[in-house]
């Protein structure tokens, strides 16, 4: 998870275009010849992207960017720990 890779997708990108793309991403992954390291890049990419979704959610909420960065870390970071 890359904050700033996350902020920059949601600030160039609508949710529909963002969301499609992970679809694909996740679809390439279920593909028998797609290696380890593979998924690995396209964990991140996917990671990266749903963040940016969740962000876009947050801020048409209401919140602020900066705020909706630090609750989408903070939950990330959460679920790292438990």
């Amino acid at each position: 998870m890359k904050l700033p890779i996350i902020k920059h997708l949601q600030k160039n990108n609508d949710s529909d275009k963002l969301q499609n793309t992970m679809d694909v991403l996740e679809s390439f992954c279920e593909h028998r010849s797609v290696k380890e390291n593979e998924m690995d890049v396209v964990g991140e990419l996917i990671t990266n992207i749903a963040g940016a979704i969740e962000m876009d959610k947050m801020v048409k909420d209401g919140m602020s960017e900066r705020d909706a960065a630090n609750t989408f870390a903070k939950r990330v970071l959460g679920s790292i720990d438990q």
